[in-house]
């Protein structure tokens, strides 16, 4: 059976969420790898609508396991809500369909007032442009080997050893930045109270998933974010605290690279993105405002409004390569409708020489001006087109040119928010 890892190839908002839930109602498993609760992904089932953060897309089809991999940082307060939220609309949750690993760190409550109080200390032009939630504190702890796990919930000795030393570490910082410091003896009270309802759902995700990958079951490994925001290969320091691509997807759940047999890249038809950093082909005229307004371009997780503009071919080739897509989703193509005239981003010029990637100098990504190539539009719609033959020939010409551009073909095409409005051109799931 084959086991597909879906990881976003811009900066977040591709439409991961419809295509995970298209792919989990024939996976076995559902498998988070990285990232925390500042994405989200936005399912509609039957006119339904889920908003899901932390848990797995997964969770909203019945007799799937869900996983919470160790790649994951993991508020358990927001966790309980969220899965109190999702049963509310008529979903059972268990520890039979969804598994947190025992070595998942924890975001706790420092760590977001670290991440809020640094964004506002931050000077204008230097803000990340962070949700706030704790994501990055989380990450910097882990990796100083300060985080608390959800396996340390079980015995109050080991969990009051790790308190004290993650608060040798943030006081401190607290104290720098005109914050009071932590009420140590609270923080352990509240983290023993919720300990129960989070350690009923622990469990070794590392050998659970190779069992189900040595018995032939169908894993869907769903990234968050896009690779764009990749802590390693994206817009540096403009990205998230994890890596994103999809080779985090083998390390984030505990499993070999070898168990991973397509990567399908999430592509919009466009280009967004939400908060700082740079950003080539960002359009701040009436087409960017049409495409906004289209596309009903605001975050599933913090409501802000993202930038908008023409696709970037150069990026997406880029992240492609980066993760190694087999094929890609293209999303959104409905929102192009009725453009006279698409441009398509096909190289930078960079003080005169001509790009074929974006530089990792953030100086040199400023100065990046786009060359574009354009192509005619149509007036036609194209929402909610299920074959080729229902596509006009512009679009067809248009999604031709993507996959000529970014060396890599199209193996699913969505034109609307419903599931069933895909083109499925080749299987990721095919053995």
């Amino acid at each position: 059976m084959a086991n597909v890892v879906v990881v976003g190839a811009q900066w977040g908002d591709e439409g991961k969420g419809k295509i995970v839930d298209w792919l989990s109602e024939r996976a076995d498993v559902i498998a988070r790898f990285q990232g925390g609760h500042n994405a989200g992904h936005t399912l509609v089932i039957d006119g339904k609508v889920y908003k899901l953060h932390a848990l797995p897309s997964g969770v909203v089809r019945g007799g799937k396991l869900s996983v919470i991999g160790n790649g994951v940082v993991l508020d358990p307060w927001n966790l309980l809500k969220e899965i109190e939220t999702i049963r509310a609309q008529g979903v059972e949750i268990t520890p039979e369909t969804l598994m947190i690993a025992e070595n998942t760190p924890l975001i706790l409550p420092y760590h977001g007032e670290l991440d809020r109080a640094r964004e506002e200390a931050a000077s204008k032009g230097s803000k990340i442009g962070t949700t706030g939630r704790g994501i990055g504190p989380a990450y910097e702890d882990k990796v100083g080997r300060r985080v608390i796990r959800v396996a340390d919930l079980a015995d109050r000795a080991t969990l009051e050893a790790r308190v004290d030393r993650a608060l040798q570490h943030h006081d401190p910082l607290r104290k720098g930045l005109g914050v009071e410091p932590i009420d140590r003896d609270a923080l352990i009270e509240q983290l023993l109270e919720v300990a129960p309802q989070i350690l009923k759902y622990a469990g070794p995700v590392w050998k659970v998933m190779n069992e189900k990958r040595r018995a032939g079951k169908r894993i869907l490994f769903e990234g968050a974010q896009g690779a764009l925001l990749d802590i390693d290969f994206g817009t540096y320091p403009f990205v998230t605290s994890s890596n994103v691509i999809a080779g985090q997807a083998a390390t984030g759940v505990g499993i070999g690279p070898g168990s991973i047999d397509f990567v399908l890249g999430i592509v919009k038809a466009y280009t967004t993105r939400v908060g700082e950093g740079p950003f080539p082909t960002e359009l701040e005229d009436d087409d960017g405002q049409r495409l906004g307004e289209r596309g009903h371009e605001f975050g599933t997780t913090t409501g802000r409004k993202r930038r908008c503009g023409w696709f970037d071919a150069v990026l997406v080739r880029q992240t492609c390569a980066t993760s190694g897509v087999n094929g890609i989703s293209l999303t959104k193509l409905d929102v192009l409708d009725g453009f006279e005239t698409l441009k398509i981003c096909v190289g930078y010029d960079l003080d005169g020489k001509r790009m074929d990637y974006l530089p990792t100098a953030a100086e040199e990504q400023a100065r990046c001006v786009p060359i574009y190539e354009e192509m005619p539009g149509w007036s036609e719609s194209t929402e909610g087109a299920r074959s080729w033959a229902d596509l006009p020939a512009n679009a067809i010409k248009y999604v031709r040119r993507v996959e000529e551009l970014i060396d890599c073909p199209v193996a699913l095409l969505s034109t609307s928010p419903e599931r069933d409005d895909t083109i499925l051109v080749t299987d990721p799931f095919a053995d």
